[in-house]
């Protein structure tokens, strides 16, 4: 048994959130859900999966945006993202009224996540990476067994996260991609926060921003 997923596009921004399960027990997990909230609470019945928890990669909008009524809407704790997050998730009003977003309030998580730490899926368990750079608390979520990571707005297919946010840093992002998500492997498949998945290996060799280090 493994863990499953299905992306489900979110916001005007189209966010991937991801709903991510143990196929053994099918309690799963979203992953990013930024808005959109009956949407993905409908997905999540269709497939026969009984969400346990939120778990966020950053604190932007198009990412968390939904995350506190969703949570309060059904009981269910919110691990994520890292503690220099709580930057963004404070301001996830205003960001709400810059971006023309619904409302959304601010929130603590249940659980600040740290680099190392390992959070469940049912019987099925990620690390945690911390990879600032985009935004300082920001994590990936990695799924060994299954070579899967969901990496949020880090790296996309073809590009790389952008750091002109208050808090960016194009160096901790190069540094993020290259020491900490490269080494998990060139068969890693990746879920980014917008487009298409890609490969480490794939980015690796052909991405403008970080390739051209096979």
């Amino acid at each position: 048994m493994s863990l499953d997923f299905r992306i489900v596009p979110v916001t005007p921004f189209e966010q991937n959130c991801s709903l991510i399960w143990c196929t053994e027990t099918m309690q799963g997990a979203l992953v990013d859900p930024g808005g959109d909230i009956e949407r993905l609470i409908a997905t999540a019945a269709s497939l026969g999966v009984k969400l346990e928890k939120l778990l966020l990669t950053h604190g932007h909008i198009d990412h968390a945006g939904g995350a506190g009524a969703l949570a309060q809407q059904l009981g269910l704790p919110i691990e994520g993202p890292q503690r220099e997050e709580s930057f963004w998730i404070d301001q996830l009003p205003q960001q709400a009224r810059g971006f023309g977003f619904p409302k959304a309030e601010a929130f603590t998580p249940d659980r600040w996540l740290e680099d190392g730490d390992t959070v469940t899926v049912g019987r099925q368990t990620l690390a945690v990476i911390h990879t600032p750079g985009h935004t300082p608390g920001h994590v990936v979520f990695f799924h060994a067994p299954g070579k899967l990571a969901i990496v949020g707005d880090v790296l996309f297919a073809g590009s790389i996260g952008r750091t002109d946010f208050p808090r960016g840093s194009h160096a901790a992002l190069i540094s993020s991609i290259r020491d900490k998500l490269w080494p998990l492997g060139d068969d890693v498949e990746f879920i980014p926060g917008h487009g298409p998945m890609s490969t480490f290996g794939e980015e690796r060799r052909y991405n403008p921003f970080v390739g051209g280090h096979a």
